[in-house]
């Protein structure tokens, strides 16, 4: 069977990335759909000079934008990537494929991420599989933000995909700092408001056992210095979101 596909990305102040992504997926989109959270810079004009649907959105989080996002294409078979990503050459190859023999609801592919320059291929970011490509009428965007993932309804049929999404993380280890704070704060958030709570025995526990499973048990020794940074980052980050978790809760019960 073959069938149309719509790309969808949602962007903010995107312009360092969003050309290498539209670019990638200029070849096996028949509509291009790109949903804005108000940026203030060129991302409005690149996207349209790919001939992109652009469009603007209130951001509440990521799980919301994206079921915004695909509600807005034309198409239901929907490829979605973030602007920070692009195709692999494998994986449009795969892609192509399957738009001329469409099979299963979902497909899934691996993510490949650039940090400062290098590919980390373990440190528990490879392979760090995705759900990207689906039927839209099959299934929808959950999580618990910043964290969103694909879930295809059950009693459908899922495949996976060669190649992989390219993802263009971070440029400088302070961006890494930055956004790792921001996303504590929007998972505690989140955290909280599904009712999770947490505790200082289990801050320290799950601190510790971040850095040990993904620098020990995951091999991010193998990435070499950037690998114990990463590690070192993402320990921090469940520690900050912990402890914020218990700060919102201490609040809520002082009725602040």
């Amino acid at each position: 069977m073959n069938i149309s596909i719509s790309c969808v990305v949602i962007t903010l102040n995107e312009e360092r990335n969003l050309a290498r992504c539209l670019q990638s997926l200029y070849t096996v989109a028949d509509e291009l759909v790109v949903v804005d959270s108000f940026s203030t810079d060129k991302t409005e004009e690149i996207a349209r000079s790919f001939g992109a649907r652009f469009m603007t959105n209130k951001f509440v989080g990521h799980i919301e934008q994206k079921n915004f996002a695909k509600a807005q294409a034309t198409n239901d078979y929907i490829l979605s990537l973030d602007a920070d990503e692009e195709l692999s050459a494998e994986l449009i190859k795969s892609i192509l494929e399957v738009k001329a023999n469409w099979k299963s609801d979902g497909y899934f592919m691996n993510r490949l991420s650039n940090y400062c320059g290098q590919w980390i291929r373990h440190s528990g970011w490879y392979p760090d599989t995705k759900m990207r490509l689906f039927d839209r009428r099959k299934g929808q965007w959950k999580g618990r933000n910043p964290h969103d993932q694909y879930n295809i309804d059950a009693g459908n049929s899922t495949s996976f995909l060669k190649g992989d999404i390219l993802h263009y993380t971070y440029y400088t280890v302070e961006e890494h700092r930055r956004q790792a704070e921001k996303f504590a704060n929007i998972a505690a958030q989140s955290h909280f408001d599904a009712g999770i709570r947490s505790s200082y025995f289990m801050l320290v526990v799950k601190t510790v056992s971040k850095f040990i499973r993904n620098y020990i048990i995951k091999a991010g020794f193998l990435d070499g210095r950037n690998g114990f940074i990463i590690c070192r980052i993402t320990a921090w980050e469940t520690w900050m979101k912990y402890k914020k978790l218990i700060l919102l809760t201490r609040n809520a019960r002082r009725g602040h």
